[in-house]
């Protein structure tokens, strides 16, 4: 082997060693970067672009994909603390001509965040309408999709402007009465009675994440002490603003704003929920399929609160297979 070739190697071996020591680096010292380079990259590979609307002084950030066509346009509203991104997993087993808009919740990542703002669910309602006004995206009915938080904001929604959507899928949505309390409910009662210095959606360290994610979860990962801190390190600035809007929700006002709004949901519906969701009990599902008309519910196996995440495949189909089945349009939608 010549001298040549073996710098050839050495050039190479050095080349190859830069980028593998700045992500190693990456993970160890800054994991929270890492986290934001992972969603830039799934959005990019999916073919996802991020824009912001303004309404007035107000900025709503969102990614979309796709154009608004003869098929219902898709938006998504996500849950208490989430962000847009969260529905990565599951866009990448939707058909590519289905057009997708998934925003930003008030005060999440990058749509507007204001001491003024009507945290309620009712509020929120109000500023994905003007959301939807902005982009014009009511000019067709569109089908309107929200988990936890974002299903009790889009029960509410088709409630309140049954004119803009066509049709509705609740995943796991809040907002519901119960008959008997799980042990997530409980603690949140325990909140209401002052005790609100531990809320378990708002972890303040890797344990608390950890936790956090078990309860969301119910497959058990085991997630790397460093990807725990970065979860907390990107989660850490927005928990008094998470802390100001869990309190909102609990309250008598958004607590079961859905349920005071299901008779007024006239548009076909689909529900989703995990059968081992420990967040929010599976019985609402029951309670939705009594409630709405023309409702058809799906119970997913060894899934929690967090179907999309964990079983993003089957989410997609069965939604894709929904659209079909209501809209009368090829099956495949590709």
């Amino acid at each position: 082997m010549d001298l040549d070739l073996v710098n050839m190697f050495v050039i190479a071996g050095g080349t190859l060693a830069i980028p593998i020591l700045a992500f190693v680096a990456s993970f160890l010292l800054w994991p929270s970067v890492l986290i934001k380079i992972y969603y830039w990259y799934w959005r990019r590979t999916l073919g996802l672009q991020v824009r912001y609307v303004q309404h007035e002084d107000y900025q709503f950030c969102y990614s979309f994909r796709g154009r608004p066509g003869h098929r219902p346009s898709l938006l998504m509203l996500h849950g208490f603390s989430a962000h847009k991104d969260m529905w990565l997993s599951m866009v990448k087993f939707l058909p590519k001509n289905l057009h997708l808009v998934c925003v930003d919740m008030p005060g999440h990542e990058g749509t507007t965040r204001s001491s003024l703002d009507d945290l309620s669910i009712e509020g929120q309602v109000k500023r994905i309408h003007q959301f939807v006004e902005c982009l014009k995206l009511n000019k067709k009915p569109f089908h309107l999709i929200g988990i936890s938080m974002g299903g009790s904001v889009a029960g509410v929604y088709a409630a309140h402007y049954p004119s803009d959507v066509c049709s509705l899928c609740l995943v796991c949505p809040a907002g519901l009465k119960y008959s008997s309390d799980n042990q997530f409910t409980k603690q949140v009662k325990k909140l209401q009675d002052g005790d609100t210095d531990k809320i378990p959606l708002i972890p303040s360290t890797p344990e608390e994440m950890r936790e956090m994610l078990q309860l969301c979860s119910y497959n058990r990962f085991k997630v790397p002490q460093q990807l725990l801190q970065g979860l907390v390190d990107v989660r850490a600035p927005h928990n008094n603003f998470y802390r100001k809007l869990f309190l909102e929700l609990t309250t008598e006002k958004s607590r079961y704003a859905l349920q005071r709004n299901l008779d007024k949901i006239k548009v076909p519906t689909q529900v989703l929920w995990g059968k081992q969701d420990q967040v929010l009990d599976v019985s609402g599902a029951d309670t939705l399929a009594k409630s709405i008309a023309n409702c058809q519910v799906e119970l997913v196996e060894n899934c929690g609160h967090s179907v999309v995440m964990e079983r993003p495949r089957k989410a997609a189909k069965l939604i894709v297979d929904f659209l079909a089945s209501v809209h009368n349009s090829d099956k495949k939608l590709d």
